[in-house]
């Protein structure tokens, strides 16, 4: 028997120990069915479940129980990444409280200490992926770094270096001076910060002029090689050409024209600094500009590469500069001009200042010998794959930033300072020659080969961005660079679900490779979830203390309210909206599902074999037949169009409005079976109450296998309850199919009828304020026979659920003090002048409306307020629409009110 309450606690771990240990999740190679392949977005060993995790985790979980259910030999690849830089920051803090470091202690014994941090912590966010109910192939569980990957990672390295796709190269890179390393882009953070825009005089050569440059960042002018000037700013036309004197490193470089300076933005004219800029030097290279660096990789100051042909004109400060940190030496250059007479102007500026998200540490553009990809050569298949079709993405739109990117792709940095990762196949001979290979002794060979004897070899000490092994995650975790049976079998996949943020450090680089490696792509849909914010709209941050933890939220109200809630926030890729409160709101939903099984089981409602759908006689029984079955179309064609916010409601709809709202409560009666209420004995044995029982098994079975893929906790538990399988046995339940359903639209004109009867009445009541408890006589005008008839037929239901004394036609004119709604061809008339007062009712309404009419209008004007717009955050614009749109709502029903009034 279920307990009274719902209680998640108590069936949740328990039911998934079931499933986990009788291999419901598992994948089968070998049984002969269509494979259904979702490749989990491997999360970082260091993480811990957070609000992302649990919107893309659900809704991969959601599609790959529907494919089970639908016979699919469904596989969802789990697995964790190896996370290089956070995983590297995790153990090298942990030396740091133990009083020693990396350096100190060496690679080896570091490397080791990071695999023993990962055997000890790295199953933190696979255990709490079960917390949520995911169902992936845990048996499959893979690392990108086991040995299967690592190998992998070293095959396609030396075969993309064997093609020219990889190669050694000085570039500009993201470099953080803390970690001492090139960082992606991903692992950039813009923050905004307040500072300031100096304004400084540059002297021209052999006159008396001079040109002032506007700059957030004094202190790279050490490695200035230019001044640029819009070709069309009239204030400059006569200077380009002309040669500067730089005033800290007296060094001469030239005016020069190039749009990328913005006539409107500071003074108009833009120092150049090649090697501490991506923008300058894309500038540099254009005008090919000399590109010294000024900065070492701590980002101190290094004057080597300007020194030959610097001609400072104090060169005790100049030499004073040497090792300052990047930081002082700003505030020493600003004070040396300020004496010098070199500084114009200092504004505030609010800014965007790009710093490295693991370490906190401010971005230092920096030219770096590094090894790159050439992603332009891949990318062009990987366009051609999406321009034709081969890889959808869902939404649409998403494509337009895909083509953006992949379009005006750059070079790939592939290597990073670090210790932990794969580190780089390639190893320098004692001239530095370079021998790349899978392994050290076929990179002997090689070196054997090329000096014509034994040579001693260095391995390069770097290793691999972490995106460049999740790149070939599709195929790796399958085996390749075997030719394996699951290979062969679930490459491509058919869906990948995950967050717009990484369409290009993850998605693009998956097509590329897929198609360098594989020959084809390794998915055919890109489902693009949005970011997750508060219940207000807003990003969540720590600082505005809105973090939302889903372990909480699944503590407080269980795993199926978190993910009936993402699931049915989570639209066509738009931001969703989360927090305890629509949770907690969604949990009466599971609540609800609870309560109406409790209320089928009280009352004798279980599972008939014998039960034939067809067979069904009661215009309510074949009424709520039809909606199963419509639901079960609806609910599979949202899910296959990846629809799944449309499935969520869809079930919502049935089960909380269709089943319970109204199929129980019309049926309740003879399903009870007291005594006065309908005709039966205490058993409730005639014809109509059991056939009532077993449609109402029946379609209780088939919600629960309908909402199993978002709510598989609570389903699994009232599908074991009620018997319909053998315990644990709905994950693997067939989907529900439509049944035959006689005279089905005859069913569906009967019962809609008196549900839209009911529902307008009970609309009259709520806006007439008329008494719950106060019943109160129908009329019906303008009927005809067969309205008439069906509304003789179903008078104690609408008695009952209506709150009606009588329900009578009505041949002449209408009572005064009346309300009125019209349903199809007749008139409902609600006699209320003995009841409410209604000329206190009518100005009650319009004292409302008129209040709301203003509340509505003042909205709007701010929403066409083009400055209101332009400033205000997006989270406050989307909340004052949501009012404009329930205001301009609440018009309508008020309206609809007045009107009812005769």
């Amino acid at each position: 028997m279920l307990d009274k309450n719902f209680d998640p606690t108590a069936f949740e771990s328990r039911l998934y120990e079931t499933w986990e240990q009788a291999g419901a999740f598992a994948a089968t190679p070998t049984r002969n069915a269509r494979p259904f392949t979702i490749m989990i977005p491997p999360p970082n060993v260091t993480g811990s479940l957070h609000v992302g995790h649990a919107l893309t985790m659900t809704l991969q979980d959601v599609l790959i129980r529907y494919q089970r259910m639908q016979g699919r030999d469904a596989l969802w690849q789990p697995g964790t990444d190896h996370a290089g830089i956070a995983t590297q920051l995790m153990v090298e803090r942990e030396l740091q409280r133990e009083g020693t470091s990396r350096q100190e202690i060496g690679r080896e014994a570091f490397l080791d200490r990071v695999w023993q941090w990962k055997a000890a912590q790295g199953g933190t966010i696979t255990k709490q992926l079960r917390r949520l109910g995911a169902s992936p192939d845990w048996s499959r569980e893979r690392f990108t770094m086991d040995e299967g990957l690592s190998r992998a990672v070293r095959t396609i390295f030396v075969r993309l270096f064997n093609d020219g796709l990889i190669y050694r190269a000085k570039r500009l890179v993201n470099w953080d001076p803390e970690f001492a390393s090139a960082i992606s882009d991903l692992e950039v953070e813009m923050r905004e910060v307040k500072g300031h825009l100096w304004h400084l005089r540059y002297p021209i050569e052999g006159s008396d002029l001079s040109i002032v440059v506007a700059t957030t960042r004094p202190e790279t002018m050490l490695g200035d090689t230019a001044v640029a000037v819009h070709p069309t700013d009239e204030r400059f036309r006569d200077l380009i050409g002309k040669t500067i004197i730089q005033p800290i490193t007296g060094r001469r470089i030239p005016i020069i024209a190039d749009e990328y300076s913005d006539p409107e933005k500071g003074s108009g004219a833009v120092k150049i600094t090649p090697a501490h800029d991506f923008n300058d030097f894309a500038v540099g290279q254009r005008h090919q500009l000399a590109s010294p660096s000024i900065f070492d990789r701590a980002a101190r100051v290094v004057l080597a590469e300007i020194r030959a042909d610097a001609q400072p004109p104090d060169p005790d400060f100049f030499d004073s500069l040497e090792g300052l940190d990047r930081f002082a030496a700003r505030a020493e250059i600003v004070a040396h001009l300020e004496a010098a007479g070199a500084l114009v102007l200092v504004e505030s500026h609010t800014h965007t200042v790009p710093h490295a998200d693991r370490s906190n540490a401010v971005i230092e553009p920096l030219l770096t010998e590094q090894w790159f990809c050439n992603a332009e050569a891949l990318a062009k298949p990987a366009i051609a794959a999406v321009e034709d079709g081969r890889v959808a993405f869902v939404p649409k739109s998403w494509e337009n930033t895909y083509f953006a990117w992949m379009r005006n792709i750059e070079p790939w940095c592939i290597s990073r300072q670090l210790w932990w990762g794969h580190r780089i196949p390639a190893w320098y001979g004692p001239d530095c020659t370079i021998f790349v290979a899978e392994t050290e002794a076929d990179a002997a060979l090689q070196a054997e080969e090329h000096y014509g004897h034994p040579a001693r070899l260095r391995q390069d000490d770097d290793v691999l961005d972490t995106w460049f092994s999740s790149a070939l995650w599709p195929f790796s975790t399958l085996g390749w660079p075997d030719n394996t049976r699951d290979l062969t079998r679930y490459y491509p996949g058919d869906v990948l679900v995950t967050g717009f943020d990484i369409i290009f450090f993850w998605v693009a680089r998956m097509i590329m490779m897929g198609l360098y490696v594989m020959g084809d792509v390794p998915f055919r849909t890109v489902l693009m979830n949005g970011l997750v914010r508060d219940e207000r709209g807003q990003k969540m941050s720590k600082t505005k203390g809105n973090v939302v933890d889903p372990l909480a939220l699944i503590e407080a109200y269980g795993a199926d309210a978190l993910r009936y809630t993402v699931t049915a926030q989570s639209g066509a890729g738009r931001n969703i909206k989360l927090g305890a409160g629509l949770v907690e709101a969604n949990r009466s939903f599971i609540t609800k599902i609870w309560n109406a099984a409790r209320f089928c089981e009280m009352n004798q409602c279980r599972p008939d074999p014998a039960f034939n759908p067809a067979a069904a006689t009661l215009p309510l029984s074949r009424w709520i037949l039809d909606a199963a079955n419509r639901t079960i179309t609806e609910a599979s064609e949202a899910l296959d169009a990846y629809r799944l916010s449309d499935y969520a409601l869809i079930c919502y709809r049935f089960t909380w409005g269709d089943f319970c709202d109204w199929f129980l409560e019309l049926a309740k009666p003879s399903l009870i079976s007291a005594p006065g209420l309908v005709s039966v004995d205490r058993a409730g044995n005639t014809d109509d109450a059991r056939e009532l029982r077993a449609v109402t098994a029946h379609v209780l079975g088939i919600l629960l296998r309908l909402l199993h893929p978002v709510i598989p906790f609570v389903t699994e538990t009232l599908w074991d309850e009620f018997g319909y399988g053998a315990a644990g046995s709905l994950i693997r339940t067939p989907w529900p199919e439509r049944s035959i359903v006689t005279d089905a639209d005859a069913a569906r004109a009967e019962v809609s009828w008196v549900i839209r009867a009911i529902s307008e009445i009970r609309a009259v009541r709520n806006e007439m304020n008329v008494p719950a408890a106060t019943r109160i006589p129908l009329l019906i005008r303008d009927a005809s026979a067969e309205t008439l008839a069906r509304a003789q037929r179903w008078r104690e239901e609408v008695a009952r659920l209506a709150r009606v004394s009588s329900l009578e036609p009505l041949h002449g004119e209408m009572p005064h003090g009346a309300a009125q709604a019209i349903l199809d061809e007749a008139t409902l008339i609600l006699p209320l002048a003995d009841i409410i007062d209604l000329a206190a009712e009518r100005q009650r309404l319009a004292n409302t409306r008129a209040k709301t009419a203003s509340e509505a209008e003042k909205i709007a004007r701010k929403l066409e307020n083009q400055d209101f717009v332009s400033r205000a955050p997006e989270d406050i614009i989307a909340e004052n629409r949501d009012r404009l749109d329930a205001a301009q709502a609440e018009l309508a029903r008020l309206d609809a009110a007045l009107s009812r009034i005769a």
